[in-house]
């Protein structure tokens, strides 16, 4: 089933327009961003809103099927980060010069690890949005 032109817009608005994991903005992003299912439809996710993410294209292939990581710290299972369920701010954190997000909790190092949030395109981008005043994002 397709997810209505109405629900992709809900969602893309509840998150501010940026991916919900990495926090890239839509706007000044090269890349399309995805409506993504948190729990996948292959593993019993549904189309409700409560279960449907923005993501930008690099979080959401990086993500795929996956619903849990290794935490690098303890290597063990983690949940990844759920943005319905869970509070950025308790499980992630900008660095003092908002270029790289780092995990607080097994939830925020097992989806900082899984999904590349630190990759060197996006970290290459904050700098530069931050230097034009247009990073972090207002909405984090």
């Amino acid at each position: 089933m397709a997810i209505s032109a109405h629900d992709r817009e809900t969602v893309a608005e509840r998150a501010g327009y940026c991916c919900e994991y990495c926090r890239s903005q839509l706007k000044f992003s090269a890349d399309s961003f995805s409506v993504e299912h948190i729990v996948p439809r292959s593993r019993g996710g549904s189309d409700d809103l409560s279960n449907l993410a923005l993501s930008c294209q690099r979080c959401n292939n990086a993500k795929f099927v996956a619903t849990e990581a290794v935490d690098p710290l303890t290597g063990t299972a983690a949940t990844l980060f759920d943005p319905r369920q869970h509070d950025w701010f308790e499980n992630l954190a900008w660095s003092n010069d908002f270029l790289f997000i780092h995990g607080l909790t097994p939830i925020g190092r097992a989806t900082v690890d899984k999904l590349q949030l630190n990759r060197p395109g996006v970290v290459n981008l904050r700098r530069i949005l931050r230097d034009a005043g247009e990073h972090p994002p207002r909405t984090a």
